[in-house]
């Protein structure tokens, strides 16, 4: 498994922009497929983005939020945009280190992952 840990939640107001990051421990992270979920109380979590060699969205967070990676420093980053209120969740990056499809869109679902990070807090509000 891998040890994840997210940063960079926190309060913005609606319109406003913040980035996640995730920084692993693995050996093998530039081939690991990677994901992030978000989880509201009372809603099961949910697919956001994930990243292998290419990216894929949620049609709720298409054009306003970005993955990417950095395999020098072992991080993924979640970049998002134009936040509205209902983006308000905790947000979870996700690793799957038996993953071997090479199409990110195989990985939207939580099945897909067995690592987790511990979540951080994101609310949009004014």
């Amino acid at each position: 498994q891998v040890q994840l840990t997210e940063s960079g939640g926190g309060l913005v107001q609606p319109g406003g922009s913040l980035r996640l990051s995730c920084a692993a421990s693995y050996r093998t992270f530039a081939a690991l497929p990677l994901g992030w979920f978000r989880q509201t109380a009372g809603k099961g979590r949910e697919f956001v983005a994930a990243i292998t060699s290419d990216t894929h969205y949620a049609d709720a967070v298409k054009g306003r939020f970005s993955i990417s990676r950095d395999n020098v420093n072992n991080t993924v980053y979640l970049q998002m945009n134009n936040l509205k209120p209902e983006d308000t969740a905790v947000y979870f990056c996700a690793a799957a280190t038996a993953g071997t499809h090479p199409r990110s869109s195989y990985y939207d679902t939580r099945r897909r992952y067995d690592s987790w990070g511990q979540g951080t807090r994101v609310t949009v509000s004014s």
